[in-house]
């Protein structure tokens, strides 16, 4: 099997390449990005004779497709706004394709993949991808669900690469329509900052306020469960606390309509001058706690009883203690890690369906993703009990 690993260079998919050299059979891994001297590093550090390195811009559609062309899967690291450029590149090549984000720019190439017969999973990794996966487990012990609560802390610098950047301000854009949940059969828009809820992530994390977030899962589980009666599906995150201060007083502020000024004659977006600064100063590149948890709540009915199952993550610490997790790599790992995994057990042909799928809809037993992650010393812990009525709100 050969992969090619489309900006494998950055620092989350470098995390996610490393995972295929530890654990996978694939004979080649390539890793295509446009910025050669980091990929030529990149190539060096991993040290292993599988690992190759071309130059690649997704831009050049042409190009980039031939570049792909007999390759089995296509792991794509790259930036939302490059989504619907690399996913069109990839069903084009007929190769199979996987990424992080899932924001729906991959649907226009569905057919493609259908004409190919590939399969292609937008959005996996820790949020959403592995979410998915927990929810699911929890509903797939339940006769009937009512509500379903996804919340995750992603503890990393604010800026530390232009892609993570670029997800802080386009999550909580003002005009993203995106921004729903699922109540009683309806998709509902939020405005950013909605429906803030106390969530109890695994130590070291501790409790923080969390708000309701534009992420997949809301629309993926509301399409899984509907069998189920879901009622009510709310997507929650939060980064460190400095953090959602600066992105709340950006709001308020109405920083984030991203508004044109002028400096000097030169006109420019506000927002994107700020980001620019951000990526270039030392407290967008650092925090105090690294890492990313995952709490996943889910309520429903189970034998004539109300029941609560409620499923948390936990992985190594950031804190020098174990190797390879230290800082940054403790959230990176944990990101790229669950993206490598569904990678190779697509290439292995152990996704059935083809065209764009949900996480729900590649992987119908959840706990093939659990044992790899556990593997990797990452844990999914759970609790289930009974419990009295709750309202939907």
């Amino acid at each position: 099997m050969k992969i090619f690993c489309l900006g494998g260079a950055g620092n989350i998919c470098r995390e996610a390449v490393l995972d295929l050299v530890q654990h996978s059979d694939f004979k080649q891994i390539t890793i295509g990005d446009f910025n050669e001297e980091e990929g030529h590093k990149v190539v060096a550090w991993l040290d292993d004779p599988r690992v190759d390195f071309v130059q690649v811009n997704v831009r050049n559609h042409e190009d980039t497709v031939a570049r792909m062309r007999g390759y089995d899967i296509v792991m794509d690291g790259t930036t939302i706004t490059l989504n619907g450029l690399s996913t069109a590149a990839i069903a084009e090549a007929g190769c199979h394709g996987i990424n992080l984000n899932g924001f729906g720019e991959e649907d226009a190439s569905h057919d493609t993949f259908l004409r190919n017969g590939r399969t292609c999973l937008p959005g996996f990794g820790m949020t959403p991808g592995l979410t998915q996966m927990m929810a699911m487990h929890a509903a797939n012990q339940l006769d009937e669900v009512d509500e379903v609560r996804v919340s995750h802390g992603s503890y990393r610098p604010i800026a530390f690469s232009k892609s993570i950047t670029e997800t802080t301000t386009y999550e909580y854009d003002p005009a993203l329509p995106g921004r729903v949940v699922y109540e009683n059969g309806e998709f509902i828009q939020v405005p950013p900052f909605a429906r803030p809820r106390e969530i109890a992530l695994p130590q070291p994390y501790g409790t923080a306020t969390q708000y309701i977030i534009p992420h997949a899962e809301t629309k993926t589980l509301a399409k899984a469960l509907a069998s189920k009666n879901v009622k009510l599906i709310e997507v929650r995150g939060t980064w460190p606390p400095q953090n959602m201060a600066l992105v709340k007083a950006l709001y308020d502020y109405g920083f984030l309509r991203n508004d044109s000024i002028r400096i000097n004659g030169a006109e420019a977006g506000i927002m994107d001058c700020i980001s620019q600064y951000l990526y270039n100063s030392k407290e967008g590149k650092e925090t105090e706690l690294y890492g990313y948890a995952l709490h996943i709540e889910v309520t429903g009915t189970k034998d004539g009883k109300r029941v609560q199952n409620i499923l948390t993550h936990t992985h190594p610490p950031s804190d020098g203690s174990v190797e390879g997790w230290e800082k940054l790599r403790a959230y990176t790992r944990n990101v790229g890690i669950p993206m490598a995994i569904a990678a190779e057990l697509i290439a292995k042909g152990l996704v059935r369906q083809t065209g764009v799928v949900t996480p729900e809809e590649a992987f119908e037993d959840p706990q093939v993703i659990f044992d790899a992650l556990k593997k990797r010393n990452i844990f999914v812990h759970e609790e289930m009990k009974e419990i009295g009525q709750l309202s939907y709100t």
